[in-house]
């Protein structure tokens, strides 16, 4: 094991599988005593959105191959928690939604309780889901913005107290790729991940002085998500795919496993990343990518103000002088 978080103690969230049980591992490996969650104890491993009227219409050989993958990805916080125990380290499970305010109070707490601080919260817990636009449901938009932003500022709002008064604390949330948009079909989920890269942006600023980094991951990697992914689209009619032209990102042969990069997080958390902050981070197999910050790439002013016939003559040679929408490259 290694010693770069020797004394720390983290929290995260959604780690009872994939990305969350990776990164859980990853700061045990490195002397972090953690707290895993999830919801609720697994009874039975299935995909979120193909439901059993979608699974009839898989194929014999696609449903062969759904049940044999998804039975890869089963586990949750406990088995997460077991797994760092056996490994040599210390882990406890807490279940609970952090998406209710209250609960993930008593999370905050159950850490602090049984390890005597809260050090690091890492948030990997998260909603998905496939749809038009004017297909998309309450219930759908509610279950995939409950958990990001919404259930990331309920944990973080109760410990970072613990955080200040250390002077020294490490959060990190786990946005997506989508966060800026793309050929996908799922508005509901581009919100909620571009509203955790905001809500980070802006608490990296609000608690730097309390020495308390701010950062965000987005991933790409092989989890129970990209089952669902894989076959969606062979299950939906055309006008509901996944994506505009029906192909995958990246095929599911093609996407690894998400410790290939979780030793990048418990960097993150670590005191060698102290000037770290108020950064986005993509994280894809061996690759590591950084975001940009936004800039102002184009500016037209008038301190009169505008009228239409100025915005008409002014507009073209200044805000839209070689201007490409969001569709043209």
């Amino acid at each position: 094991m290694g010693q770069h978080l020797n004394g720390k103690v983290a929290l995260v969230t959604g780690s009872g599988q994939g990305i969350g049980r990776a990164v859980a591992i990853a700061l045990a490996a490195e002397g972090a005593k953690v707290v895993t969650n999830n919801r609720s104890p697994v009874k039975k491993n299935v995909a979120n959105q193909l439901d059993e009227k979608k699974l009839a219409r898989l194929t014999p050989e696609q449903l062969k191959w759904y049940n044999e993958e998804i039975e890869k990805y089963t586990g949750d916080a406990e088995t997460t928690a077991a797994a760092i125990r056996a490994a040599g380290g210390e882990a406890a499970a807490f279940f609970g939604d952090l998406s209710v305010f209250d609960v993930a109070k008593k999370m905050v707490d159950f850490t602090v309780e049984t390890y005597g601080s809260i050090d690091i919260v890492v948030n990997v817990a998260g909603g998905f889901g496939f749809a038009p636009v004017d297909k998309i449901t309450e219930e759908l938009w509610d279950r995939v913005n409950d958990p990001k932003p919404k259930g990331y500022f309920n944990v973080i709002h109760h410990a970072v107290p613990y955080m200040k008064k250390k002077g020294w604390g490490r959060i990190i949330n786990c946005s997506s790729p989508a966060w800026t948009g793309g050929p996908i079909r799922q508005c509901e989920y581009c919100a909620a991940n571009a509203g955790v890269v905001g809500m980070t942006w802006g608490l990296a600023t609000e608690l730097a002085e309390d020495g308390i980094t701010c950062n965000v991951f987005a991933p790409a990697a092989k989890t129970r998500s990209s089952v669902d992914a894989e076959l969606i689209d062979k299950t939906t009619d055309v006008d509901e795919r996944a994506t505009k032209d029906g192909q995958p990102f990246t095929s599911y042969d093609e996407s690894q496993p998400p410790e290939t990069f979780s030793a990048f997080i418990a960097y993150l958390a670590s005191d060698e990343a102290k000037d770290v902050t108020g950064s986005v981070f993509m994280t894809m197999g061996g690759f590591i990518g950084r975001w940009a910050n936004p800039t102002m790439e184009a500016t037209m002013f008038k301190p009169e103000g505008w009228t239409m016939e100025t915005v008409l003559e002014e507009a073209p040679k200044t805000l839209f002088k070689d201007y490409k929408n969001i569709n043209q490259k």
